[in-house]
């Protein structure tokens, strides 16, 4: 069942039962690389597409997710990941500049390497709760080259820390998006 309006980004665990279609779940659930789960939805036909990597400011949300002020300069990648050739997912990534010192600073020059494929290899990664939302496509935050798009949609993020230091990823996915309704492949938790 969809919910009769949206939600901005709540704990999972906190959101009511039934609010969230069971085919929905394990897509907004999953504590794994959603890279991996969309190159093994897609068949291997996987790929980023780069809307935007600039310094910025927070969002209010943003910022309290990350228990920093609003005003704190950011890193902000934007990208479409694509699946058989169609934008499945808007996924935006906030980094502190802070966060993007020492090792860390090659984060800046990932070009269309897949962000979540750096984070599950990292050693230090540590993830926090998974936030979910269905949010109209205002406050999705979607690029221009999404402003067709009218409908709300499902979205899931989290914070990670690499070496200690925090960056928000947020997964918005797209209309196009219809691996949804299939099941969970092994390996992967629901």
């Amino acid at each position: 069942m969809i919910p009769p309006s949206t939600f901005i980004w709540q704990a999972l665990a906190t959101v009511p039962d039934k609010t969230i279609p069971p085919d929905w779940i394990g897509w907004l659930s999953d504590r794994g690389s959603l890279t991996q789960r969309l190159i093994d939805a897609s068949v291997n036909r996987f790929a980023v597409e780069v809307i935007d990597q600039i310094e910025t400011k927070p969002t209010e949300s943003e910022a309290q997710a990350l228990k920093i002020g609003r005003e704190t300069p950011v890193y902000s990648r934007q990208v479409l990941l694509l699946g058989n050739g169609k934008p499945w997912v808007f996924a935006r990534s906030i980094m502190p500049l802070s966060t993007l010192t020492g090792r860390l600073q090659f984060l800046r020059n990932i070009d269309s390497q897949p962000l979540g494929a750096l984070l599950f290899r990292d050693p230090s990664m540590t993830r926090g709760p998974v936030e979910a939302a269905f949010l109209s496509a205002e406050r999705a935050h979607l690029p221009d080259k999404l402003s067709h798009i009218k409908v709300p949609l499902w979205g899931r993020r989290s914070v990670f820390r690499l070496d200690q230091k925090p960056l928000l990823v947020s997964e918005i996915f797209l209309p196009d998006f219809k691996p949804y309704n299939q099941k969970p492949s092994l390996g992967f938790t629901t």
